[in-house]
């Protein structure tokens, strides 16, 4: 899988739920919730206030090194 700012995060965490810790970094605590898993990652770093792109970086590092 590769990670845009467009993915939807619930995607992202149903294949691999360890990207979860990513999320919770930017204090995007609500995982479990269906709003915030049907948001993409641009809209949830928006939100959170924090970098998409930064994000997007280490979500595909992490994925990349599995």
């Amino acid at each position: 899988m590769v990670v845009t700012k467009e993915s939807i995060i619930g995607e992202i965490l149903d294949f691999d739920p360890e990207t979860g810790a990513f999320f919770l970094e930017i204090g995007m605590h609500c995982l479990g919730c269906p709003a915030s898993r049907g948001e993409s990652v641009a809209e949830a770093c928006a939100v959170h206030g924090t970098d998409a792109d930064a994000l997007v970086k280490k979500l595909n590092d992490f994925l990349a090194s599995k």
